[in-house]
């Protein structure tokens, strides 16, 4: 029997509440790949390194793993974007934290360590810059996961004249005569992908409520 296509199963979960299963190794794996790529970005984005924003990601993972059974969202409290934004924030803490020795942590006026890297628990507010960051790092992240996941589901063809004509800014007409289509192919085709990965952005979204 074939297998319905998500938006004909009504009972599906969202993604987060799939997460409080521990033996949900597919969900689990869906959420690495759906955020990992933001985790890293911002931490690269605070001046951490590669290896460092690496920890950051696997650290932030256990962190949402070890509290994602006690979750529930709140839109009155807050979103799942920002809880996720504060595991991420106090793990890039403990990478700073890692290079200075507790004399410089102290003495640390009011910058980045000051504002930005409370503990759990601190209570503290984030930073007007990081939230800048976690915001275009976000919208950047949703549209790449989005074209990820539309592009397994199109013909390898009409993906390509979205490629040419979009990502590559070819003129209709090249793309046309380069791949031996008409023009009217190709801006169906541009028409059909958008419209595609603007339902998997719509779907990524919901998916954490």
């Amino acid at each position: 029997m074939a297998e319905l296509p998500d938006e004909l199963i009504p009972t599906r979960a969202s993604l987060i509440q799939r997460l409080k299963n521990w033996e949900d190794q597919a969900s689990w794996q869906e959420f690495f790949e759906t955020y990992c790529r933001l985790i890293f970005g911002v931490a690269v984005k605070r001046g951490l390194t590669k290896s460092e924003a690496q920890e950051v990601v696997q650290e932030t993972m256990i962190s949402v793993a070890k509290h994602m059974p006690a979750f529930k969202y709140d839109p009155a409290i807050g979103s799942f974007k920002t809880w996720l934004l504060n595991m991420t924030r106090w793990r890039i803490a403990d990478q700073v934290r890692k290079r200075l020795p507790l004399a410089a942590i102290q003495e640390a006026g009011d910058g980045i360590l000051h504002e930005d890297y409370e503990p759990a628990g601190a209570g503290s507010e984030v930073s007007p810059e990081l939230e800048k960051i976690w915001d275009a790092e976000w919208e950047k992240n949703l549209l790449e996961v989005a074209v990820g996941k539309a592009r397994r589901k199109l013909d390898p063809h009409q993906y390509q004249i979205f490629d040419f004509y979009v990502n590559k800014a070819w003129p209709a007409e090249k793309v046309a005569k380069t791949l031996g289509i008409s023009t009217n192919q190709v801006y169906l085709a541009k028409h059909r992908v958008t419209e595609l990965i603007m339902q998997e952005v719509e779907r990524l979204k919901k998916d954490v409520i």
